[in-house]
């Protein structure tokens, strides 16, 4: 918890290891920095029947699951919160706009991504499935409306990007293939 300091860094290797991307910390506490955008995180999955023909599902919006586990509750989880948006981030800052991991820790969070993208669709809708797609739509945050004027914001959010992932294979024991 405590910042940098010599014993942290002769054993950042091993520390980093376990700690990241599940158990992230970073001083944000005190000086936040706040989303700019919304973003609508959806998965689909590829299944192949036995006659070799593959099945596409529809998209699964992986971001309302998050919300409705928020709304309303007094006490939303930290997982709930947090763990989709977090494995968003720590994607985007570690694969350049081609998608591909350029490092091993890259590759750590293209699966960390992939296994929340699993898990949250088998928990839903459950069936198997070989590969997993993630789309990331993101939309900017509309400006509040300023002091004395009557109305909402001035500008409307509209979809400003929309991001296509590549097909990611899961692993067949994950889902009990």
């Amino acid at each position: 918890m405590a910042p940098p300091n010599p014993l942290s860094q002769q054993y950042s290797r091993q520390v980093n290891a376990w700690v990241f991307p599940l158990f992230e910390q970073n001083w944000r506490l005190f000086a936040p920095d706040p989303e700019s955008v919304n973003r609508q995180i959806s998965a689909r999955t590829a299944h192949t029947t036995p006659d070799g023909t593959v099945q596409v599902s529809g998209w699964f919006d992986l971001t309302a699951v998050d919300s409705s586990a928020v709304k309303h509750n007094v006490f939303p989880s930290h997982t709930a919160q947090n763990m989709l948006r977090r494995a968003w981030s720590s994607y985007l800052d570690n694969h350049g706009d081609d998608d591909r991991p350029r490092s091993r820790r890259a590759l750590m969070t293209q699966q960390y991504l992939t296994n929340i993208a699993s898990d949250r669709v088998t928990a839903h809708r459950g069936g198997s499935f070989e590969a997993i797609q993630v789309r990331v739509v993101t939309v900017p945050i509309a400006a509040p409306a300023r002091a004395g004027s009557a109305g909402g914001a001035t500008v409307a959010p509209r979809a400003d990007d929309t991001r296509y992932l590549p097909w990611w294979k899961v692993a067949a024991d994950f889902h009990g293939n």
